[in-house]
């Protein structure tokens, strides 16, 4: 069950499902902010992929591929799209899941919480999953025309935004995958990551 809530004030009072007795936390940042932090190299690592992938279409065609408001325009409508990247998560969830989109009270971020246990790799696919708004405006930035300018620019823009946005999600995939085996489930609980041994 999915539900839109306006303002989320308490991210623990959405993520408190039934925690097993077996659950083991997994060795994570204490906060949200702190996590933001740990995981901000993942954010540059990505910003240089993009960048890496202008450089190389502008080499190619010798010429400038992207109209600069353009791509003003896309991380616009990029951030426009942050809600779809919180539905994309909520729906790799089971239907008896409860999970709540909203944005955070005081900060432009828009979040996803639920507390139930999914095994590993259906985990992994929930966080990585918002990566499609990303990789779609990207592929069709790579092969339009450089003529185009303004079509690039906006899809280069939309493409940025979103490839970056999930880099903590991406910083959750590597503390899962380090810290957990194939057959354990994962859950969130409060601000915290727990697996739990089959």
């Amino acid at each position: 069950m999915i539900k839109y809530v306006k303002i989320i004030d308490n991210i623990g009072e959405y993520q408190c499902g039934k925690l097993p007795a077996t659950a083991q936390r997994l060795d994570a940042s204490a906060t949200t902010e702190e996590m933001m932090r740990k995981s901000a190299p993942i954010a540059v690592i990505l910003c240089a992929v993009m960048s890496l992938i202008m450089c190389m279409k502008a080499f190619a065609s010798k010429s400038m591929v992207v109209f600069l408001p353009a791509v003003l325009g896309g991380f616009f409508l990029g951030f426009l799209f942050l809600i779809i990247h919180e539905w994309l998560h909520a729906i790799v969830y089971p239907g008896k899941a409860a999970v709540t989109i909203g944005k955070l009270k005081g900060r432009l971020v828009f979040v996803a919480l639920a507390s139930f246990p999914l095994k590993r790799s259906r985990f992994i696919v929930m966080c990585l999953l918002p990566f499609l708004l990303g990789m779609i405006p990207l592929i069709l930035f790579v092969l339009s025309p450089p003529q185009n300018t303004i079509f690039n620019g906006l899809l280069f823009g939309m493409a940025c935004m979103g490839m970056i946005s999930p880099y903590p999600d991406v910083y959750n995939v590597i503390l899962v995958l380090q810290q957990s085996k194939n057959t354990d489930k994962i859950m969130f609980y409060g601000d915290d990551l727990y697996r739990i041994s089959l």
